[in-house]
């Protein structure tokens, strides 16, 4: 079941079963997200005036929202949503934890909605069980406060976007950068940037070619087969402790951080379900990935995709604002080859799900998905063109 085919009574009766201010009155598909079904919510009294400053602390439409953002957790993607939604809890608990006292906390990590009665269908161990409703098909529910007066953006216009969105990602990793280190964060996707995985994976649909698919893909085939050698960069450098394991996002793509709509500031880091142990080069590469291409990643036009060594810039020079009191001289120097590695890395699961007959993302026409990988592959090769370039600029700072 996807989000076009949820009914809208149904989605509101689901809202209803959390603990919302005012009745619901509507609730519409939401976002552009690939992987969970995601709705706004509407209250009856939405439509009263949420804009406030955006300098203060609170509001009382902050501390009062009628707007929320209600998911259902693929399960086909993860496959014990319930450890995905400690972790989104754990992960927010610490967050506000750190940012108590801090101009515009609120807005700053997003505030879980619990359920009416934690006690009742809402499954789990303990009482964290009382952020998630389990329907009759068994699928994981959560709501969030929708965060006032903030956009996230597909697209970087000018170079200040990234600077911004940069800033807040690695602002949302040194918040995260001292949570106990006993109880380690689940992996809700076991090897999801492990990129020999994914090559295997890649090697696997090669050779099956399911859909007889191969033969369509003949010159994005060769172009991942010639870069086999980089898959094993991170992974090694991990492994080897040459970078330190840390907490990360894991799918830090520019859409996933919120602009505010007036400052233009980078506020709240969202879509936390991937957030677990990792490397923080997996986000920066994925930043460079979903910023520095004026094009959407299902661009058609080779053409337009390019690696813009200006957003390039912003968004080294942004991220080091807010990460140099933790950031390893070796993670730093590895800043533009994660750029590279990450864009690949997505470009070869596009190509894979392509092979595999359009299993895990969602697609939208025929061939969506070798679009896809096509427009990664344009712009690894952008960067590779720009790396030593984009070596130097890092190197200097």
């Amino acid at each position: 079941m996807t989000t076009k085919n949820i009914r809208a009574d149904a989605a509101e009766a689901i809202a209803r079963e959390f603990a919302l201010d005012g009745d619901v009155v509507a609730a519409r598909p939401y976002g552009a997200g690939h992987i969970n079904d995601t709705f706004l919510v509407e209250t009856d009294d939405a439509a009263s005036s949420e804009r406030g400053p955006t300098t203060t602390t609170t509001t009382t439409t902050d501390r009062r929202p009628r707007r929320y953002v209600l998911q259902r957790i693929n399960g086909d993607v993860f496959r014990r949503p319930d450890e995905v939604m400690e972790n989104v809890v754990r992960v927010c608990d610490h967050a506000r934890a750190r940012l108590i006292g801090k101009p515009d906390a609120d807005r700053r990590a997003l505030r879980l909605v619990p359920t009416k009665a934690w006690g009742g269908r809402s499954r789990g161990s303990d009482q964290r069980s009382s952020w998630w409703f389990v329907d009759d098909a068994g699928g994981r529910w959560r709501c969030y406060h929708l965060v006032p007066n903030a956009t996230g953006h597909d697209v970087v216009s000018i170079p200040e976007q990234a600077r911004a969105a940069a800033r807040a990602f690695g602002s949302f990793q040194s918040l995260l950068s001292d949570m106990p280190p006993g109880v380690r964060l689940h992996e809700t996707i076991p090897n999801f940037h492990d990129t020999p995985s994914r090559f295997e994976a890649f090697r696997a649909a090669v050779a099956n070619d399911v859909r007889g698919r191969v033969a369509l893909a003949g010159t994005e085939i060769d172009f991942a087969f010639d870069r086999e050698r980089d898959a094993r960069v991170l992974v090694d450098a991990l492994r080897d402790g040459v970078i330190p394991e840390r907490i990360a996002h894991n799918d830090a793509k520019i859409g996933n951080v919120l602009l505010d709509d007036v400052t233009h500031d980078g506020l709240c880091v969202v879509d936390l379900d991937t957030v677990m142990p990792g490397t923080v080069l997996y986000d920066f590469g994925d930043l460079v990935r979903t910023s520095t291409s004026p094009a959407p990643e299902d661009e058609t036009d080779a053409s337009r995709v390019t690696m813009r060594f200006d957003v390039f810039e912003a968004l080294v020079e942004g991220y080091l604002e807010s990460t140099r009191d933790f950031l390893t001289l070796a993670e730093k120097s590895l800043l533009p080859f994660s750029g590279k590695l990450i864009t690949f890395e997505i470009g070869l699961r596009f190509l894979t799900d392509y092979l595999d007959g359009d299993k895990y993302f969602k697609v939208d026409r025929p061939g969506h998905n070798l679009d896809r990988a096509r427009a990664q592959f344009w712009l690894v090769k952008s960067i590779e063109e720009q790396m030593s370039e984009m070596q130097a600029l890092v190197d200097g700072l």
